[in-house]
């Protein structure tokens, strides 16, 4: 479960794009632009809807959510996920509502929602094996959203705001637990579900899209871990790094080619990857002073169930790169976004 779930930090990627990156004094004007946001992925963006299946990803309980307002939600952080700020910065709503909340809002509804699910991924072999909801599974639930906002709003109205809508994906990253350079079909693999995923949103009319790549997932502490790194000679392992990089170059590819084919579309890529390394070999630039494990217990093994109200905790999670041994902490999470600002909000104006 670990070597899986491990990879959906990638996805706290998609939204850490535009957490500073679209703070609001300097995008006042932007903050009408997208009168909704929608969100598909896994734990990087989940803002709470592993709290309504049976799974044992989830992170409804402390220490996650200890920073965030009101306490732990399901989110896989200390404090807020991207998709909250988002919404704020774009004057919508302060947080995204997971779409499997019952109290679920009609107001909510029309400002956009989450679908995205903890542990998800692409390939069908690891979402049976998380038990956990698809990502194509979100598809549907997008689609039961549509005819709940036709209801709301009328049809003509939904369509308009679904094709105006922002929206987020990022998944794929549990899918690639252990994978090497070499192993190239798969990324292929990956990346063709990737992008029937895209075909399928734009045929529901979504236009504009921010895609996230993968992060140096061989600098994970649990990754790095389960290589039987100890303290003393933990490094990130570069065959998974160079995976990683090799994936991203083929994503940059394959956006700008269905952005060639798909009439009206706006297909943005999100480095990560590039930022998070930084802050892994230059600690110091950023207040930073451990990066090769979390603030959350051991730091090198816990994660969901394992990261819980038992556990001892940093005492200071603005100094760790990670919350868990996966997940990055929110201070991570802004250095990350801001290092984007230049690259990603540009292209959404």
């Amino acid at each position: 479960m670990g070597t899986l779930m491990l990879y959906s930090i990638a996805l706290v990627h998609i939204c850490t794009v535009l957490f500073n990156t679209c703070n609001a004094a300097r995008l006042g004007p932007a903050s009408a632009k997208f009168p909704a946001i929608l969100v598909f992925g896994d734990s990087s963006v989940d803002t709470g809807n592993n709290n309504y299946i049976h799974t044992l990803f989830k992170a409804n309980f402390l220490p996650y959510g200890q920073d965030y307002p009101g306490g732990p939600t399901g989110r896989f952080s200390n404090g807020k996920l991207i998709p909250d700020m988002m919404a704020s910065v774009l004057k919508i709503k302060e947080a995204v509502p997971p779409f499997l909340d019952p109290h679920l809002s009609d107001q909510e509804i029309v400002t956009g929602v989450c679908f995205a699910s903890a542990g998800s991924g692409f390939d069908n072999l690891t979402n049976a094996a998380n038990k956990i909801i698809p990502v194509f599974k979100q598809i549907d639930h997008f689609r039961n959203y549509i005819a709940r906002l036709e209801g709301i709003v009328g049809a003509g109205k939904a369509k308009q705001t679904i094709s105006a809508s922002l929206v987020l994906i990022s998944a794929g990253t549990n899918d690639v637990s252990g994978k090497k350079k070499e192993d190239s079909k798969y990324q292929d693999f990956l990346l063709d579900r990737l992008q029937t995923f895209v075909k399928e949103l734009y045929d529901l009319g979504c236009r504009t899209m921010i895609v996230t790549g993968l992060p140096p997932v061989g600098c994970l502490p649990i990754q790095m871990a389960i290589a039987g790194r100890n303290s003393s000679e933990r490094k990130c392992l570069e065959d998974q790094n160079s995976y990683a990089r090799s994936f991203n170059q083929k994503l940059v590819k394959m956006l700008t080619q269905i952005q060639q084919t798909l009439s009206g579309t706006r297909m943005v890529y999100a480095d990560t990857y590039t930022i998070l390394i930084e802050m892994i070999n230059h600690p110091e630039k950023y207040g930073f002073v451990e990066t090769k494990k979390g603030c959350c217990g051991t730091g090198v093994v816990e994660m969901g169930p394992l990261c819980n109200r038992l556990t001892k905790t940093c005492k200071k999670a603005s100094e760790y790169v990670f919350w868990d041994a996966i997940h990055p902490s929110l201070a991570a999470y802004q250095h990350i976004a801001k290092s984007l600002e230049d690259g990603v909000v540009p292209m959404l104006l």
